[in-house]
């Protein structure tokens, strides 16, 4: 309904970035919205807005310093965490949401929005398009034969295409393979991306510390789509990794950290340390589940992505240049 104009799509005077999937999950959205903020966040007012997937309250939130994940979602409470001078909101409603932005952030200059590659109601100005290197949109099928929100057709509508989750080690023969796959439009830009992981981090709140960077066992729990790149990454330091797995963002209760405890006291070296990811770490921060595990060594590791050789420049270029391009028309408007 919305190709055959029956349903409207509303454009803003305002530069908007928006970033999704067609694949239910599990591309790095939140790293690469972070990626966006730090590439902008030095030039301009910037603002994110998701759905808040996952969060109790309702309509639209303007996160605050002591938001916590059921008020905006793990996500966006992870934006928050990590960049001071943003502004981060949630609003199931996008088109609603732009509005209350533009409305009452005085000098906003571009929002993000998180998620929102099927949310059509709003034609951003930019429309980026993330595919997991081993699940490409382009082999997948739809739910419930695979894991496509819409068919794959979609695909056309995005101005820029990211393939995902890519090994470290990226041929030239592997580019050009996955850019035959994919067979971008003349008017689409194709980049390549990779996860980088940053030292562990206590979660805020855990009181038991370690120095260490290898241990015996690992105890890894998460509430994430896809985790195999993140095991594959904790198995270099470790001689056993343990995992345990729970539902996309899952709310976690008392009776899972009795669990994770139990598993935890259940190994038999002492060389050993709990993980999970940051995203799950918004779920346990600012809650009273943290009393249940402060005296445990519980860590994080944060992530970000990076682009294979040339393609940084080439896509910092491209998102600076419609960022700057736009501006005009955002002061015109606004006045």
């Amino acid at each position: 309904m919305f190709d055959w104009k029956i349903l409207p799509s509303q454009q803003f005077h305002i530069p908007i970035i928006s970033i999704g999937n067609l694949s239910y999950g599990g591309t790095g959205k939140t790293p690469h919205i972070e990626y966006l903020i730090r590439l902008l966040k030095d030039k301009y007012n910037i603002a994110t807005l998701s759905r808040g997937y996952g969060r109790s309250s309702k309509g639209f939130v303007l996160a605050m310093e002591d938001s916590d994940y059921k008020e905006i979602g793990d996500e966006s409470l992870q934006y928050k965490q990590n960049f001071e001078n943003i502004e981060v909101a949630v609003d199931n409603f996008r088109r609603r949401g732009i509005k209350i932005l533009i409305n009452t952030i005085q000098k906003l200059n571009v929002i993000l929005l998180d998620d929102a590659f099927q949310h059509r109601y709003v034609k951003p100005g930019m429309s980026i398009l993330l595919t997991d290197f081993r699940k490409l949109y382009v082999n997948d099928y739809i739910l419930p034969c695979g894991t496509l929100r819409e068919c794959r057709r979609g695909a056309k509508r995005a101005d820029i295409i990211i393939v995902t989750k890519t090994d470290t080690v990226f041929s030239p023969i592997t580019r050009r393979r996955l850019t035959k796959l994919i067979k971008p439009k003349a008017y689409q830009r194709l980049y390549f991306s990779y996860v980088t992981y940053g030292e562990k981090m206590p979660v805020p709140g855990i009181e038991n510390k370690i120095n260490k960077k290898n241990f015996n066992t690992i105890l890894l729990f998460s509430g994430i789509a896809n985790s195999y790149p993140f095991q594959e990454h904790l198995k270099k330091y470790c001689q056993e990794l343990i995992v345990l797995d729970f539902p996309d963002h899952h709310k976690y209760t008392i009776k899972d950290l009795n669990k994770i405890i139990e598993a935890y006291n259940d190994v038999f070296s002492k060389n050993k340390i709990i993980i999970t990811t940051e995203k799950d770490a918004m779920r346990l921060i600012k809650t009273e589940l943290i009393k249940y595990i402060k005296d445990f060594p519980v860590y994080y590791i944060p992530i970000t992505i990076k682009f294979h050789k040339d393609d940084a420049a080439k896509f910092d270029k491209q998102i600076l240049n419609y960022v700057a391009k736009n501006q005009k028309v955002s002061r015109v408007h606004k006045k």
